[in-house]
């Protein structure tokens, strides 16, 4: 298994330095690099096309430009992954395969994650039945008080199977967005796509018309999340 907690990382990084200037990702980037990982993207096929891209758009000569977005970067980072897709399929080794590392925080560090993340989900339960949304109160409680238990792992097996808990947790938010978008008003909702649609305006020339429905998709739970006050159910946020 290749670094995986640390693919969000890495792709940052990997920006940054290639940008050579300070950077601050957007919602959009992270949703990108979100979308990346769940298609299963090398990691190192992704730090490659974001290095091709810079060094095409250096190779051009516009000096007066800037690329701040990481969807630049798509198109390049498509052909590297197709290309180690390739080298597998004719028997080469995954240029993303690596050693699998050590998890880069503690057992306690999860389930303080998981324990504060369940207090958030519990706090939103609780607005909801303030506001008189009875059905998604309850879909909230029982949501928090799987995350509760997530956070107490058998004594035998410590979270020794971080990406067993990372399914898991993914289940349980794809659970949540679905609640928060059956209760979320219409207005509300005509707002956040909006907001979607403006923040892809820069996206939508250089990616497919799939890339851009799910990065649409992601950005809108991100925004659903937000508006609720409940962090995002994955290790990767810890």
């Amino acid at each position: 298994m290749e670094n995986y907690f640390n693919y969000f990382t890495e792709i940052e990084e990997q920006f940054r330095r290639s940008r050579s200037e300070p950077v601050l990702l957007s919602p959009l980037d992270w949703a990108l690099i979100e979308s990346w990982k769940e298609q299963g993207f090398p990691l190192a096929a992704v730090l490659a096309g974001i290095e091709r891209s810079f060094a095409r758009f250096r190779a051009g000569k516009r000096s007066y430009r800037k690329v701040n977005n990481l969807a630049y970067c798509s198109q390049e980072v498509f052909r590297a992954v197709e290309e180690a897709r390739a080298a597998v399929a004719q028997g080469g080794a995954s240029p993303g395969a690596r050693a699998q590392p050590e998890a880069p925080f503690s057992a306690e560090e999860i389930a303080r994650f998981l324990t504060r993340s369940a207090d958030a989900v519990e706090s939103a339960s609780r607005r909801a039945r303030e506001a008189g949304q009875q059905v998604l109160a309850e879909e909230l409680a029982g949501i928090a008080a799987s995350l509760q238990a997530f956070s107490v792992p058998a004594p035998a097996q410590p979270y020794g199977d971080l990406e067993g808990l990372e399914r898991n947790l993914t289940v349980l938010e794809e659970k949540l967005t679905a609640s928060l978008l059956r209760a979320t008003a219409v207005e509300l909702l005509a707002g956040f796509r909006a907001e979607v649609d403006r923040g892809l305006m820069p996206y939508r020339r250089k990616m497919a018309n799939a890339e851009v429905e799910s990065l649409e998709l992601r950005f809108l739970k991100n925004r659903l999340l937000e508006h609720y006050k409940i962090p995002r159910l994955s290790l990767f946020y810890l």
